[in-house]
């Protein structure tokens, strides 16, 4: 089969720090230049068939580059020999990102313990967060690979999102988040990051879009086998899991002294464990918010007892799923 001839220029990337000019930023942010040291050259093959998808991507962005050779290399995966890939820009792209959510949350949180705040940020920056950043706004799409298996893993992954909506699950979906999708995003980010010289407050000001929704507060859900361990442990409980494989399927159990708590299947050994571990977790916050005192089911002769009860339950389930406290009545 004969392949498409393919045009191509050389480009030179200059890592200095000259103040850009022509970000489409508020008027109220203002660089002051830094200043220059060295400036470090990297080679960079453009591909003029590729300039097009460029010119894309920074229509999703809103971000015009400058040194389009960055968003080229972020968006280059390792088996594409042709050009640099992302694995540099990855690098530089999740310390950026994890920089930037935290700042967010320290600011958006003035009153938040540390603990809670790092809970935030791991959760924004999560690899099933950012993988979902990259299929929402069809960064694969975009990224120049030799690898088919990738495809067909992304487009699982993908399939698996749309079957659950709108739900933000910055942990265990159905079907394990692919890496790969998780590094596209962190370069592409890195690629804004570098261009506009480093500086955090314009990545997050180009860049936070794309994370909507924010993991917040309101909407945490920490990992669930995490979840279960801390649980269980502030209860003075064991928790042991047991795994088994048949034919293409994974099981696994949970047991939470000694009782079966919860249990999952999936090709994935991670997703099995995950689905078991969520099940475990309504189990333990059910037993710990219904209380035989707090809620009273089983009156008899008062009109509206159902409803109460219906209406206190639907609330212990808004509860559980905003991670907010327990209620308890009077």
């Amino acid at each position: 089969m004969a392949k498409k001839k393919r045009t191509s220029q050389s480009y030179e990337i200059v890592e200095s720090y000259s103040t850009p000019t022509h970000y489409e930023a508020s008027p109220s942010l203002s660089l002051s230049p830094s200043p220059s040291p060295s400036p470090v050259a990297l080679t960079v093959v453009v591909d003029d068939n590729f300039n097009s998808s460029l010119e894309e991507v920074e229509v999703i962005l809103n971000y015009q580059f400058r040194d389009k050779s960055l968003l080229e290399a972020a968006l280059t995966h390792s088996s594409y020999s042709d050009s640099p890939s992302y694995q540099r820009l990855e690098f530089i792209g999740d310390a950026a990102l994890g920089l930037a959510v935290a700042n967010f949350v320290f600011i958006k949180y003035p009153e938040l313990d540390p603990g809670m705040l790092s809970l935030l940020r791991s959760a924004n920056i999560s690899t099933e967060k950012l993988a979902r950043v990259a299929v929402r706004h069809n960064l694969f799409g975009y990224v120049r690979h030799n690898a088919p298996s990738l495809a067909l893993k992304v487009n699982e992954f993908s399939l698996a999102i749309e079957q659950e909506g709108d739900e933000i699950l910055p942990y265990g979906g159905l079907v394990k988040a692919p890496k790969v999708l998780a590094d596209i995003t962190e370069s592409v980010a890195a690629a804004i990051y570098v261009d506009c010289n480093f500086n955090l407050k314009l990545l997050w000001e180009f860049f936070s879009p794309l994370l909507e929704p924010i993991v917040t507060v309101e909407n945490i859900q920490q990992q669930p086998v995490t979840m279960v361990y801390e649980i269980c442990q502030k209860e003075g409980k064991s928790v042991n899991f047991t795994h088994w494989r048949k034919g293409t399927q994974n099981f696994t159990n949970i047991f939470v002294n000694g009782k079966l708590m919860g249990s999952g299947s999936s090709e994935k050994k991670e997703i099995s464990k995950l689905s078991a571990a969520k099940q475990a977790l309504d189990k333990l916050w059910m037993s710990q918010a219904l209380p035989t005192e707090e809620v009273h089911c089983s009156t008899e002769g008062l009109n509206g007892v159902d409803e109460i009860c219906g209406a206190k339950q639907k609330l212990i389930e808004l509860c559980h799923q905003k991670q907010w406290p327990k209620p308890t009545y009077r």
